[in-house]
């Protein structure tokens, strides 16, 4: 191969057209095609597969430029994050959900703190006239230590918990009949209020 001097930088390289390296000849003299995007329409450069550079990305690469994001903006792996973000922990809205931070530090980023909201509740939340009574759910599903179940699942677990009451001896409900029916009227106001 020939080596030349470059006319633009002056460094000893292979020869490339135009009497350039290849980078000064990147840079300077090559004019990349333009091309119609399938996807936006507009003419850009060809990336590749009939796309410009940032539908490419949107079409090939969300997901782990999504992962990458969150790595870099929550500090926690995207398992973590699509556990957290599974449902709303008030509504248990499924489509779309949040991350929020309890203390709302962005620096605190342990799995206590974070929590996955609807983008309702989320807005909410930073809403100074809604706040209060979101907080206030927050902390009653906190408590609860689960997700919310649709009302299909709180009428089976009531039906269950009825039935798991009835198959009891007899000599057991007469003895213990005090202690479950405050749990049955308990259970009965939770699933119905």
């Amino acid at each position: 191969m020939e080596k030349q001097i470059c006319e633009n930088c002056g460094r000893e390289c292979i020869k490339h057209a135009k009497g350039m390296c290849t980078t000064c000849y990147k840079k300077i003299a090559w004019k990349p095609k333009l091309q119609k995007c399938i996807r936006c329409g507009r003419m850009l450069k060809h990336q590749a597969k009939g796309y410009c550079p940032g539908c490419y990305n949107y079409v090939f690469h969300l997901e782990s430029t999504k992962a990458g994001q969150r790595r870099k903006l929550h500090n926690i792996d995207n398992d973590t994050y699509k556990k957290i973000t599974q449902r709303c922990l008030i509504c248990g809205f499924d489509k779309v959900v949040d991350l929020h931070h309890l203390d709302e530090s962005h620096d605190n980023n342990s799995i206590e703190n974070m929590v996955g909201l609807c983008p309702n509740h989320h807005k909410m939340l930073h809403d100074f006239r809604y706040k209060e009574e979101v907080l206030s759910q927050i902390r009653k599903a906190l408590l609860d230590k689960k997700s919310p179940l649709s009302f299909e699942e709180e009428c089976l677990n009531t039906v269950q918990t009825t039935l798991e009451i009835e198959q009891t001896p007899l000599e057991a409900v007469e003895t213990e009949a005090l202690a479950s029916q405050p749990l049955m009227i308990m259970i009965n106001q939770r699933n119905f209020s």
